[in-house]
């Protein structure tokens, strides 16, 4: 859940490294953003010699929460950090580049294009729960692009 005030993550190579979320672009008294909602917000870190500068106030869309996302075949999935993609006023992102995982729902809210540029086994750490068979399956991306999995249950210690 994104609210004003909330720091995020860049997850693409459009010159901003860190966002301030400052309005959830939707109604006018919605107060969280989740996966796949526009927000407005101000770049607090930005690359040097880049056309984005800091301060300046950018569109972006939410690609990774910590709060946990629950899909309709009862899969619940939480991330390692909030991120955003930053858009233009058209949807279109800014970077040519998207880094690490994303949500897959933002294929079906018409993000097609961020969808398109995210690399398909670049998971970084995510977390999924299993409620049929009651485990915790994480996946790791190694240095060199080598994708582990993890499979733990509840009766299991480690």
């Amino acid at each position: 859940m994104i609210q004003p005030q909330t720091h995020l993550n860049v997850a693409d190579n459009s010159g901003a490294r860190e966002l301030m979320c400052i309005r959830v672009i939707g109604a006018s008294n919605r107060r969280y953003a989740h996966i796949g909602d526009v927000i407005v917000a101000v770049i607090k870190e930005a690359v040097p010699n880049t056309p984005l500068e800091r301060l300046e106030v950018i569109r972006a869309v939410i690609v990774r929460t910590l709060k946990e996302l629950k899909r309709d075949n009862g899969m619940i999935i939480r991330y390692d950090d909030n991120a955003a993609v930053v858009i233009d006023q058209e949807g279109n992102p800014k970077g040519t580049r998207i880094f690490w995982a994303i949500a897959r729902e933002l294929r079906q809210l018409n993000f097609t294009k961020i969808v398109s540029l995210a690399p398909e086994e670049s998971l970084i750490r995510i977390r999924t729960w299993d409620r049929v068979n009651k485990s915790e399956v994480s996946a790791y991306d190694s240095s060199r692009g080598r994708i582990t999995y993890r499979l733990r249950t509840k009766d299991s210690n480690g």
